[in-house]
């Protein structure tokens, strides 16, 4: 099983990664740990019963490693991907990849570059559902799709979740890059480039509901007009206190929805069912761990990757449209 090394344990998501890296791998544990912040890196390191090292440059040159995590705050992504990529081993970066649209085209050049497998931190396109939904909507079994929507949301704000020091950076600007709408938005929108293609233009709305966590908004609804004619509508927030989730497709035949406890498929004369599932495929560290084993083939890594900047930029258009007023074409 392959030798991961963990760059940084900001994220909120680190441990419950680093956990999984132990169960899934023989050595029971990370390879190494680096951190920005050695107590927090060493933390981590003790209790997964690995080895921290606070040289950044010999973790990445470790003929060792086969393969990079990467869990910093939202806005030192690329200073660690300029560190990791070059290498020229498969990388994973929480998500998102990149806050801006300058970031993300100097990590896409990296990565083509030196030939890196690159993947971020999602995994609503790999679920066995939302897949089943791309096949209905590839084999027309909707007609004319005309809507893709998602609500990506939780109580966050009410919950005082980020109260804790070590995920406080989430509620600073200048370390996540944003609020709800790019923490929770982004796991909508990079699902909705999977199933609509490329954006042209966004239109963004982001608010201050709580007022918990003032810096940031904690409510976000975002549009797109996608190059195909489809238009999207994400929704997140850390305010929301129930109500329905998930994805809903709008077909001129039929529509998909999510019921709660999977997808429904349902329209004019064609009662409600269930959507079959369709096949998984590997998430975050198992996708990880399978492209370092070379089980991810080219083209569904490329498809990937386009989602993946295609949401950055997406996102950040979503940012400037909420200053602007107006519509933001990619």
């Amino acid at each position: 099983m392959p030798n991961i090394a963990v760059i940084s344990v900001a994220h909120v998501h680190s441990d419950g990664f680093c956990k999984h890296i132990s169960e899934a791998t023989s050595q029971k544990r990370p390879y190494v740990i680096w951190d920005d912040d050695a107590v927090r890196g060493a933390q981590y390191a003790e209790k997964y019963n690995t080895r921290f090292e606070p040289d950044l440059a010999k973790v990445a040159a470790d003929p060792k490693v086969d393969g990079f995590l990467v869990c910093a705050e939202n806005t030192r992504h690329l200073p660690l991907l300029r560190k990791v990529l070059p290498v020229g081993k498969p990388v994973m970066c929480e998500k998102p990849l990149a806050t801006s649209i300058a970031d993300i085209e100097e990590i896409l050049a990296l990565a083509k570059q030196h030939k890196t497998p690159l993947i971020s931190g999602y995994m609503q396109p790999f679920f066995p559902h939302n897949r089943a939904a791309k096949k209905a909507i590839a084999d027309g079994a909707l007609g004319k799709v005309t809507h893709l929507n998602f609500r990506n949301a939780h109580h966050a704000a009410y919950g005082r979740w980020f109260d804790n020091p070590q995920v406080a950076w989430f509620t600073d600007p200048a370390l996540a890059g944003g609020g709800a709408l790019l923490d929770m938005g982004t796991h909508a929108l990079h699902l909705l480039c999977h199933l609509g293609g490329p954006v042209e233009a966004v239109w963004g709305h982001v608010a201050n509901v709580a007022g918990i966590y003032p810096k940031v908004d904690d409510y976000g609804l975002l549009l797109i007009k996608f190059k195909s004619g489809v238009l999207g509508r994400v929704e997140a927030g850390w305010v929301f206190t129930g109500g329905m989730g998930g994805l809903e497709v709008i077909g001129s035949e039929q529509s998909i929805w999510d019921a709660g406890q999977g997808l429904i498929m349902g329209g004019p004369g064609k009662p409600a069912a269930p959507l079959p599932a369709g096949d998984a495929r590997p998430d975050r560290i198992n996708r990880l761990i399978a492209l370092i084993k070379g089980e991810i083939a080219q083209a569904e890594l490329d498809e990937d990757l386009a989602a993946c900047a295609d949401a950055v930029r997406a996102m950040a258009a979503a940012y400037e449209s909420a200053k602007t007023g107006g519509w933001v074409k990619l």
